[in-house]
């Protein structure tokens, strides 16, 4: 083995991790996650515990690494009745990807969490009571469901929320 094939599996191990396969990953958005703390960044893990997500117009990432660094969330889905099982789930993130690969991508229309609905969708997956995915049910199942993957996960969420809370109350005090 290379020293170059050496360094990229190394790389990749920091990303694949089998405790967030079969999950739906959640990152911060800079700036818009610090304002509205319940927006952010979604992917998905394969079976290997892989991410895939869609970062831009025309672009999947599928090598694991999200667009907005590592996830800070993780919400984990349940195959157990999944027809297929982990290979109809693998198999359906690959249909996604492909299908994003050539969409535009829309910040508030067709985005990240659009591409995971599809993903759940075309599996035909139901959890938490859900059957049709859409942004905005992931959006809010993620934001109170989802756990976080480390405490410094939680600061980056929060965090900057509440400084930006905490001035605004301040100045409120102030002009009193």
């Amino acid at each position: 083995m290379s020293t170059h094939s050496l360094e990229r599996e190394r790389e990749m191990s920091v990303y694949t991790n089998n405790d967030i396969a079969f999950n739906i990953l959640w990152s911060p958005l800079p700036f818009i996650s610090w304002f509205v703390p319940f927006i952010g960044h979604l992917g998905i893990a394969d079976s290997r515990g892989i991410a895939s997500d869609f970062q831009g117009p025309y672009y999947v990432g599928d090598d694991g690494r999200m667009a907005f660094g590592n996830p800070t969330r993780a919400l984990k889905m349940d195959i157990s009745d999944l027809p297929g099982g982990s290979s109809k789930w693998d198999e359906n993130i690959t249909v996604a990807n492909e299908i994003y690969r050539g969409r535009m991508h829309n910040l508030c229309f067709d985005n990240c969490h659009s591409h995971v609905a599809y993903a759940l969708n075309e599996m035909g997956l139901v959890n938490f009571g859900i059957r049709k995915w859409d942004m905005v049910k992931l959006c809010f199942l993620v934001f109170f469901k989802a756990r976080f993957l480390s405490f410094g996960g939680f600061l980056k969420q929060f965090l900057p929320f509440i400084v930006f809370l905490s001035i605004i109350i301040i100045f409120k005090l102030l002009r009193k």
